[in-house]
């Protein structure tokens, strides 16, 4: 027992990293953030476009997201990051994981916000539209307010699962959560580092978590 407290919960060790691990935390935080922000919006915006019904635009779209959810997020990552500097693009860590994350949030967003737009009657759209709504009115006061209750559980159960791939920064230098926990193991030759950043991710996620739950378990009291 003596032995497993050394490794993993070291006084010394605690004392002289929590500060790297606390900063860790909150660029995670800020990270998961922009990529929850900007990765929702873009996915319902992409899905509010495909209610125009234009092929060109719509084809677009599908091939997005079709490749964006077939790439695994850390590939992207590594071609972006160690590809675009030789075509004279560099980009800052952060922002080439920020810009993955929520590309592929925005894609599996996309098709749930779709997902629920297919699922409102099309009786609904006709009874809007002959009291004199618009198009645009219509999706806006009618549509999207039923929509988004209905995809709001597999919503955030997508989104928490994305975010925490924040740790992927740790592969291309960005001072994460992770990546200040191995940073400082490999310099101290302790896993206690490690064991912070667990406690970490649990501090920040674990809420967000009970949140979905809260979410799921309030819509399926409404649908009842």
């Amino acid at each position: 027992m003596e032995r497993f407290v050394d490794t993993f919960f070291n006084a010394s060790v605690i004392a002289s990293t929590w500060p790297k691990i606390l900063s860790g935390m909150l660029i995670t935080v800020e990270l998961a953030l922009a990529v929850v922000i900007t990765g929702l919006a873009f996915g319902l915006f992409l899905a509010l476009i495909r209610t125009a019904q234009i092929r060109l635009l719509n084809a677009a779209i599908i091939v997005f997201v079709d490749v964006l959810r077939a790439l695994p997020p850390l590939v992207m990552v590594l071609i972006i990051y160690f590809g675009l500097p030789n075509v004279g693009l560099m980009l800052p860590s952060f922002a080439v994981l920020w810009l993955v994350l929520a590309a592929v949030l925005a894609a599996f967003a996309e098709e749930i916000f779709w997902a629920g737009i297919l699922s409102v009657r099309r009786g609904q759209w006709d009874a809007a539209r002959s009291t004199g709504l618009t198009f645009t009115d219509t999706l806006a006061f009618v549509v999207l307010p039923q929509t988004i209750r209905m995809v709001l559980p597999p919503l955030v159960n997508r989104t928490i699962a994305i975010t925490k791939n924040t740790a992927l920064g740790t592969v291309i230098g960005v001072p994460e959560l992770l990546n200040q926990a191995t940073t400082a193991v490999s310099f101290l030759s302790n896993a206690t580092p490690l064991a912070l950043a667990a406690i970490g991710y649990l501090i920040i996620f674990v809420p967000v978590v009970l949140f979905g739950s809260w979410l799921e378990q309030r819509f399926a009291f409404r649908k009842a």
